[in-house]
């Protein structure tokens, strides 16, 4: 039960992290520069890839503890 609960929550942060990596691909095809129409105004848009890489490195963080506990879990003998 214990197995499955930790395998539930790898699973979630995968799609957690699918769903980051789409954001990101999506933000940096349309570009992080906004021009007006019939102007020569630039608008740099706010950069937000950074706390996006940062949600990032902590979801994988997390997810290498979880491997590690399952891991841990199926040596013990405990039934996975």
């Amino acid at each position: 039960m214990i197995a499955a609960d930790l395998r539930s929550l790898i699973a979630r942060i995968d799609i957690s992290l699918r769903l980051i990596d789409a954001v990101m691909a999506e933000e940096d095809a349309t570009g992080h520069v906004s021009v007006v129409a019939g102007s020569n105004e630039i608008f740099v848009l706010d950069d937000v890839t950074p706390r996006y890489a940062t949600a990032s490195a902590a979801l994988i963080a997390c997810r290498a503890g979880l491997d590690h506990a399952l891991q841990q879990l199926s040596e013990s003998g405990s039934p996975a």
